[in-house]
């Protein structure tokens, strides 16, 4: 690889880094386990740079998800992870507990439909292009992002009445 590819896939780590970041730790539920699935990632990409420089973002999204699911097919098991830290910072409309129940409830789904969930609507991804990004079918994505958000909704909303009722 020469210099000005180089350069490149440098740009290309800083800018995306924190998007690869947070789209791992969504699909792994534990932030030790994500940084270390995009720095694999990123290690992979870097050594097919030269055709991975085409369409970088999704050639890394899909080597994070073929990573992952590796992970997933050797363990036999989702891994159970510690309930979300507490952010240092809150705001006063309680988007972040909002945002801490979201991610506690993605942790419950089974790993195709949180797949889906994240590149669908956290990736911003069309059907098609989560489709070809996880090698499923769209029939697939269509029917594992609607049980996902399906099962979503019901957890986020008892989540949300189970507190209130704490709370009184």
């Amino acid at each position: 690889m020469d210099a000005a590819e180089q350069a490149r896939f440098v740009e290309f780590v800083q800018a995306s880094s924190p998007h690869l970041l947070k789209t791992a730790w969504l699909l792994t539920g534990d932030p030790h386990v994500a940084e270390d699935l995009v720095q694999e990632a990123l290690a992979r990409v870097y050594t097919k740079w030269g055709s991975a420089q085409k369409a970088p973002w999704a050639y890394t999204r899909k080597v994070m998800l073929n990573l992952r699911t590796d992970r997933w097919r050797r363990t036999g098991a989702e891994i159970v992870t510690a309930d979300v830290a507490d952010s240092p910072t809150r705001d006063a409309g309680g988007t972040v507990d909002a945002r801490a129940d979201l991610v506690r409830a993605l942790r419950q789904l089974p790993l195709r439909e949180r797949q889906c969930v994240v590149l669908r609507y956290y990736a911003d991804l069309s059907e098609e292009e989560t489709a070809n990004a996880l090698g499923v079918s769209l029939g697939t994505v269509k029917s594992s992002a609607s049980r996902g958000l399906a099962t979503l909704r019901t957890l986020v909303h008892s989540d949300t009445t189970s507190s209130k009722g704490a709370a009184s």
